[in-house]
């Protein structure tokens, strides 16, 4: 029997109580396998806020300042997941299911951490030493708490939901991925039983130490890898559309309903993810397509993300992304070798991740996506290793036009006349020879503008080509 792996996300496990009918039940709920995301907030309130960086347990452990401040956000933590689960789950044993499931592993953790800080009070043990395995351990109470969720609710509702933790609780071995998946899926009959699976799973390679808050991708896509599921499919709270509606308005925007993996990889390259890059790479590998869909509009087939190329040269999307650029310039550096290798050893060593980058005789520039904290500790390094040079920080953005073949469009020169008109100016661009994107280096404060002219100077072009061809 073929079937499905499909991933649900956050915010969408959020309203879950809403997918119970639209995306689980609206047909035949078996030959699928589910894997799901912790509640929305839930992970910030376990490890730190995505975006605002503000600690949660994680971040208030590892700086050990107060045992109070991580014992406070634990509990902050339990409260929140409760009343995740209280907004989505209706009958009441299945609440008292799930808050008691909370209260156990909440209460795990916290002996768990207080242990470690009794025996990190030794000498010979070092914190920082298990600060990832604690980061994995709070990770993976997020996902067996949605996950418990979600098959508790199902259950509810007549279907054979099994859970399937992966996130290696109280477990003694130290397995590999694969076989993490392989014995979590051991025995599951797909005809007849709908699998939850963690979007957590504990390996011996540690998802979070190469993949950080992106593990559930992973996790996903090496299931679907590992199964040969006919297709991956993840469920969104909106459509892959050629830009924010918010920016270029409703009426204007256009759903994606194909593309590859190739523009998919410069969505994440500009931090617009359909799917994580290293999840990506997985099925590309695996020739499993990704399909990534609305999750509250069932009818709605999406978009198909495999190789094919564009039938005709078009514009798919345009995003953009808030940067730093970074700029080393040495009069000496002309002819001379090692500047650029330098410079990546700092940029590794901070890990800080580079978006673009442009380089003539005497001067390197990275456009970089991290805070400005972490590129001043950057920019103290290099002026160290290299006196002479002057080192300068800068605060733009770059808009990005993506599309898998943007051959014979004149993209860079019609962007800057776009801009022009919209009486906006371009810090730089770039094109590459390989014809997929073509940046636009704005000031920050221009973004959303050169986003929406940049948009309407292309989108729909790519369909004007293909009548004109017919």
């Amino acid at each position: 029997m073929g079937h499905t792996v499909e991933k649900i996300g956050g915010t969408s496990m959020s309203r879950l109580d809403e997918l119970r009918d639209t995306l689980f039940l609206r047909d035949d709920p078996y030959g699928r396998i589910f894997v799901v995301s912790a509640f929305g907030g839930i992970t910030d309130l376990l490890l730190e806020h995505k975006k605002s960086g503000k600690p949660g347990v994680y971040a208030m452990f590892a700086s050990a300042e107060s045992d109070h401040g991580w014992h406070e956000a634990l509990d902050r933590a339990a409260q929140a997941m409760i009343s995740a689960h209280e907004a989505v789950l209706e009958h009441d044993g299945d609440r008292a299911r799930a808050r008691e499931f909370v209260l156990e592993r909440i209460e795990g953790v916290r002996t768990c951490l207080v242990d470690l800080q009794r025996l990190c009070s030794y000498g010979h043990f070092r914190l920082d030493e298990h600060l990832m395995q604690v980061r994995e351990l709070l990770s993976g109470l997020g996902e067996a708490h949605s996950a418990l969720s979600a098959a508790l609710m199902l259950r509810r509702a007549g279907v054979e939901a099994r859970l399937v933790g992966l996130s290696g609780w109280r477990d003694e071995g130290n397995v590999s991925l694969e076989e993490r998946l392989e014995s979590g899926l051991r025995g599951i009959d797909f005809a007849s039983e709908l699998p939850i699976v963690t979007g957590y799973a504990q390996c011996a390679e540690g998802l979070m130490s190469e993949y950080d808050r992106g593990y559930s991708e992973i996790t996903f896509s090496r299931l679907a890898a590992l199964t040969g599921a006919d297709e991956a499919i993840i469920h969104k709270e909106f459509h892959l559309s050629s830009a924010d509606p918010k920016l270029v308005g409703g009426d204007a925007v256009r759903k994606l309903g194909r593309t590859n993996y190739d523009v998919a990889d410069q969505l994440s390259n500009m931090g617009m993810e359909a799917i994580h890059p290293g999840a990506a790479k997985t099925l590309r590998r695996a020739e499993v397509p990704l399909r990534v869909t609305n999750a509250f509009e069932p009818g709605d087939p999406g978009t198909l993300i495999d190789e094919c190329a564009a039938e005709v040269p078009a514009v798919e999307i345009v995003t953009g992304l808030d940067v730093i650029a970074l700029e080393l310039f040495e009069q000496d550096m002309v002819g001379v070798k090692g500047y650029d290798a330098a410079i990546l050893d700092v940029l590794t060593r901070h890990d800080v991740r580079i978006v673009s980058k442009v380089s003539n005789a005497n001067t390197i520039t990275h456009y970089l996506d991290a805070s400005l904290k972490v590129i001043r500790r950057v920019e103290r390094d290099l002026v160290k290793l290299y006196p002479q040079a002057r080192v300068s920080v800068r605060k733009l953005a770059i808009a990005s036009v993506i599309g898998r073949d943007l051959g014979g469009l004149d993209v860079l020169i019609r962007g800057l006349q776009a801009l022009a008109d919209a009486d906006l100016s371009a810090v730089g661009a770039a094109q590459g020879p390989r014809n997929v994107d073509v940046q636009f280096l704005m000031e920050r404060g221009d973004l959303d503008g050169a986003i929406a002219a940049l948009h309407g100077a292309f989108v729909g072009r790519g369909e004007m080509a293909l009548a004109e061809a017919a």
